[in-house]
């Protein structure tokens, strides 16, 4: 059930890249414009998740998950019938952004965390992947309809199938295995429920300002701002224009973004496997190299039709898109205990704010220079960057900088990595 939850709310991260085009046409729009939309959104998906991970501790995960995906629709359903950029802001930014960032990776992380006590790397992986398939599925329909009809409707699928899947979660989702009388898989005991943890903002907070003292915080922070700017805010908001202006059909982009997510369930399981039994900073730093390789070889690559070089970098980018999640999120599990799920949750905003700023950097650069290609560069030399702090996570402490000292657990923890 999580999962489908997570593949429906995935939908709605591809369609910024179909929207651009028509909202130019008809309501002639600058890229930039509609860049401050798109970043609203992926910054709000980002600051949910911590404040969602901790709701799901005071309210259940039910409960949240249904409020998440009501704000969903009714931000694309209003999305249909805005006049002005404020209002794309307001409806797409703020109540989608709102929305999916509730059912994101953080979501996951507390699944996996109730629920598993062995192969959660595994289980995070396909969790994941849950979102990029949701595009998959739906990208080359959304596309179409684009295409033949007008970009409303495409909004309005997506829609409808947040509302359809709330009788599920309601109807099958629950908060923890104790509430059917089962134990965590792996679990050697039964795990009884804990209580709702009351003071929602004020935990949250106070976990932030708890790992914000400690190194691998800002290093784990630092390279996922760079995979955000690297996978969402470049890739699924501007590569199907970037083809577009190479002579590619934007329907035949857009189906190239689609089987970037066939292979990206591959490789974000692959991921979860290897993060169980490999030193999950090692595996950050091949999967960020690699990319920033690819990056940098694109410009080459982009032609008016399909090309085997475009087919191979479709492939290998598929594979190692979202393989960055399993070993961050095993990092933060094994720094922080109890609080991995929320901490995730920070620096997963710090992964939206990445994808932010390459959102709007990225058409402002198109604007400016009229091309892509400065950007792809730039977003390379960074992937480059991200992989020697995956490596420096190595030799860190994360005893705080200042304040009082981490907890004997949280040493410990240190102590093994």
């Amino acid at each position: 059930m999580a999962t489908l939850v997570i593949v429906v709310a995935g939908s709605f991260s591809t369609l910024p890249g179909i929207l651009q085009n028509p909202l130019q046409e008809e309501f002639r729009w600058t890229r930039g414009t509609i860049g401050v939309a798109t970043a609203v959104n992926m910054v709000l998906y980002g600051l949910t998740a911590p404040f969602a991970a901790a709701l799901m501790d005071r309210f259940g995960i039910r409960r949240t998950v249904v409020a998440a995906l009501a704000t969903v629709a009714a931000g694309a359903l209003l999305t249909t019938v805005m006049t002005a950029p404020w209002q794309f802001t307001l409806f797409w930014g703020f109540l989608v952004g709102l929305g999916t960032g509730s059912t994101a990776m953080a979501f996951g992380a507390t699944v996996t965390h109730r629920w598993f006590a062995t192969r959660r790397g595994l289980v995070t992986g396909i969790l994941s992947s849950g979102s990029v398939f949701g595009q998959m599925v739906f990208l080359p329909a959304l596309s179409w309809t684009t295409d033949r009809h007008d970009w409303r409707p495409a909004l309005v699928g997506p829609a409808l199938a947040a509302v359809a899947v709330v009788p599920l979660v309601l109807l099958v989702l629950r908060d923890h295995p104790a509430d059917i009388g089962a134990r965590p898989y792996g679990s050697s005991g039964f795990v009884a429920k804990p209580p709702p943890v009351r003071g929602v903002a004020r935990r949250t907070l106070v976990v932030l300002r708890d790992s914000a003292r400690t190194t691998p915080f800002w290093l784990l922070a630092a390279l996922f701002a760079i995979c955000g700017a690297t996978t969402n805010g470049i890739m699924w908001t501007h590569f199907a224009p970037a083809a577009h202006d190479h002579g590619m059909a934007v329907t035949t982009a857009s189906s190239l973004l689609a089987l970037i997510g066939v292979f990206n369930v591959a490789g974000t399981i692959g991921s979860g496997w290897l993060t169980d039994r490999a030193d999950p900073r090692r595996l950050l730093a091949v999967c960020f190299t690699l990319r920033g390789v690819l990056l940098m070889l694109l410009p080459l690559m982009m032609a008016a039709t399909v090309t085997p070089a475009m087919t191979g970098f479709v492939v290998v980018f598929g594979l190692l898109d979202l393989a960055t999640v399993p070993p961050v999120i095993a990092l933060c599990r094994t720094f922080y205990g109890d609080d991995g799920a929320i901490v995730f949750g920070w620096v997963n905003a710090a992964h939206q704010v990445g994808a932010a700023l390459a959102a709007l950097l990225g058409g402002v650069a198109r604007d400016a220079f009229g091309s892509y290609d400065p950007v792809w560069f730039v977003l390379g030399t960074a992937c480059a960057g991200a992989a020697l702090l995956a490596l420096v996570v190595r030799t860190s402490s994360a005893a705080p900088d200042d304040g009082p000292a981490p907890s004997e657990r949280r040493k410990a923890a240190v102590d093994r990595v």
